[in-house]
């Protein structure tokens, strides 16, 4: 088995890098959406899956147990959905990344398409009850057409008819917030005007594509807390990553925390405008209703592999955990996880909220943050003091006349990490033997000091783990009943280097907005008003494309918050649809691919995922790892699945809509599994064997 791993661990992933809206109407057929309480504010219904995170804690933990080790094996599909949008362009179809996790409130599902169009489903059936088209451009895509999911929300103390009681809001790509009923579909008309909210208010000049919200606001205490991603690597004068509280009810701006402006919290007046450059937060935040915070997990400033401009006010905020109070958006506390961050190791993961175990039966209220070096952070989610050790420990310094780098780097001690070992020469890796040695010739050809090796310009730099290592937007689960925590991660190398800005100009490389820029991430970015472009490649053959560094190259782990222990540690995926050349091998070895998306875990002993290249969806042992059931999905399977009940059945459900970044199929499937049972329904082709 050693022997076919290695001939075919090879067989991952070649890793590349307002018109009128419309609403149609709900079916009136069907029987009423069922009126719920609110449970947002604390913990869901059992049957329910009310947040992006399952709740606002973000355990992504159901206490559903219908399905379970032992019946798991006979999952089947039951029903399945079209969203019906799907990229008709080369130039959308390379940008195709839906990430979506729906919603379920009583007998409903809540979901977003990559291009925002809300979507209500019955649960039990997948019949399309309503949808909301708020007809975004195609312009407005970012680096990705994503919209990972959306939030709903009861006003408190009004009438069960009121309309718009119920309601459901999602940030879209040309940065707006919308809210619709979330029994008809209809915009709020309370809300904005008409039901959207203009998010550029304030942000000054920009062009489509460079700000949007990908991820849905987190609702605590009424305020619809949201942030936004701003295009990374383009320019230093890019707008700003002000993050922003908005009643929930009216639309009406709270407050805004932009660190340039310390002590305004309001909109800018005049020609004034957010504080341009600063660090944003595109990834899903947390919150706590009791405390009445919300956990902000911040990205790095506007150019993320230099940082001699930066200014101090926004420095102690870059690739930081910020908990914000929601009433007044004032900074509570901070903890960094980077200093002065030139590895764009910006904060993707969610933060979960759990009673962390301190011995003799103590718990206190933590928050535990997993981020893309593979450190896993446990803090206290009052103060932000750490609940298990973490130490400062020197790092490398910069080789570049102009940059100065923090001597040390905080590294969590007290908490197993993801894999990230040292790197050697002889790491280096191929099917051939002419493989290894290209891929030994490049590591000598690069800069390496381990973890944290400075950017350089004379020659390349290995950066492992990489900007897309470690856990990133799909985050962690947590049983909380048991304190096992379940994350998986990225296993993958850079190879990157800095480009002066005369070679930069020689080489027309310019930001968004000016022409012949893009919205691209990655490749060769301008970094325009630093003295440095940056080119960012993974590090791989030339030839085959297959990676330098051995596999596996993403995997999934189980660790024991009593004893902060790992309980197993697993390869997650297989070579069935990735091989060099691009290729698919058909070979269903275990050799752990990249991934993206996150596990969900259910009291039935299961953890659900999809995440990896190979386009599966699996159920795990949650006590020993090994795989019980998988299935395979008709596209890309890039989203964290949610598991429900309705009608006294538990269902399973991911969408399955592809991603570029990962060279999966784009689709725009939604699939539901159950245990079979009399009277399902005829499958459509799309879910046929």
């Amino acid at each position: 088995m050693t022997h076919l791993i290695r001939l075919f661990g090879l067989m991952t992933l070649i890793w590349l890098p307002l018109s009128h809206a419309q609403t149609t109407a709900y079916d009136p057929t069907l029987e009423p959406a069922t009126t719920v309480a609110s449970t947002v504010a604390g913990a869901p219904e059992p049957a329910d899956w009310t947040a992006y995170g399952r709740n606002n804690a973000a355990t992504r933990y159901s206490p559903l147990d219908q399905i379970d080790r032992d019946n798991v094996s006979e999952l089947k599909p039951v029903w399945g959905y079209r969203t019906g949008n799907l990229p008709d362009q080369s130039a959308v179809d390379k940008k195709w990344a839906p990430e979506t996790t729906p919603l379920k409130v009583g007998d409903n599902l809540y979901l977003c398409d990559a291009l925002n169009v809300l979507i209500s489903l019955d649960a039990s059936s997948g019949r399309e009850r309503w949808r909301y088209d708020p007809k975004v451009s195609t312009d407005h895509i970012p680096y990705s057409a994503t919209c990972r999911g959306v939030s709903y929300y009861e006003v408190p103390d009004v009438p069960d008819d009121t309309a718009c009681k119920r309601r459901i809001i999602e940030g879209t790509l040309d940065a707006e917030l919308v809210a619709v009923d979330a029994d008809t579909g209809v915009p709020c008309a309370d809300f904005g005007h008409a039901g959207h909210v203009d998010l550029m208010e304030g942000m000054g000049d920009s062009v489509p594509g460079y700000v949007a919200v990908t991820s849905p606001p987190t609702i605590v205490r009424g305020v619809a807390v949201v942030g936004h991603q701003v295009l990374d690597g383009q320019k230093e004068d890019a707008p700003s990553g002000v993050i922003r509280g908005y009643d929930a009810a009216t639309g009406e701006l709270a407050w805004a925390w932009d660190m340039g402006r310390p002590g305004e919290t309001g909109l800018p007046e005049g020609d004034d405008v957010y504080t341009r450059g600063t660090p944003n937060a595109w990834t899903i935040f947390s919150g706590d209703e009791a405390l009445g915070l919300v956990y902000v997990p911040m990205g790095n400033s506007s150019v993320d592999y230099w940082s001699g401009n930066r200014r101090e006010f926004e420095k102690p905020y870059s690739t930081a955990l910020v908990a914000l109070d929601v009433t007044n958006g004032t900074v509570r506390w901070v903890f960094q996880t980077v200093h002065n961050d030139v590895w764009d190791y910006d904060l993707g993961s969610q933060g979960s909220l759990i009673d962390f175990p301190v011995g003799d039966g103590r718990t206190v209220p933590a928050v535990v943050l997993p981020t893309k070096m593979g450190d896993i952070y446990v803090l206290d989610r009052r103060t932000g003091e750490p609940l298990t050790p973490v130490e400062e420990r020197p790092v490398p310094a910069s080789p570049l006349p102009d940059e100065t780098l923090s001597p040390t780097q905080p590294f969590s001690v007290g908490m197993p990490s993801t894999p990230r070992e040292q790197l050697t020469e002889t790491d280096a890796w191929g099917v051939t033997p002419l493989d290894q040695l290209w891929c030994r010739i490049q590591f000598k050809r690069a800069s390496y000091e381990g973890m944290y090796t400075p950017p350089s310009v004379d020659r390349p730099f290995l950066q492992w783990p990489s900007y897309n290592g470690g856990n990133d937007w799909g985050s962690a689960a947590v049983n909380t009943d048991r304190n096992i925590l379940v994350l998986n991660y990225n296993h993958i190398a850079m190879y990157d280097q800095l480009i002066p800005r005369e070679e930069a100009n020689e080489r027309g490389m310019v930001p968004l907005g000016v022409p012949g820029g893009s919205t691209s991430s990655g490749g060769s970015v301008p970094q325009a008003g630093s003295p440095y472009a940056v080119s960012i490649e993974a590090w791989r053959n030339g030839f085959t494309g297959v990676p330098c560094s051995r596999p596996p190259f993403g995997g999934i782990m189980a660790i024991d918050l009593n004893t902060r222990k790992v309980l197993w540690n697993e390869p997650l995926g297989t070579a069935r649809h990735n091989g060099p050349f691009g290729i698919s091998s058909h070979l269903p070895v275990k050799v752990g691919t990249p991934n993206n998306g996150g596990p969900v875990i259910t009291a039935g002993g299961l953890i659900f995922i999809a995440a990896a290249t190979d386009n599966l969806i699996r159920a795990i042992d949650i006590d020993t790892g090994e795989v019980l059931w998988q299935d395979v999905l008709p596209a890309g399977g890039q989203a964290t699945p949610m598991t429900y009940e309705a009608n006294g059945r538990q269902y399973l459900v991911i969408v399955a809509g592809g991603h570029h970044f990962m060279e999966t199929p784009p689709g725009d499937y939604v699939v539901a599994y159950s245990l079979p049972a009399k009277g399902d329904p005829i499958l459509p082709e799309f879910l046929k064997d």
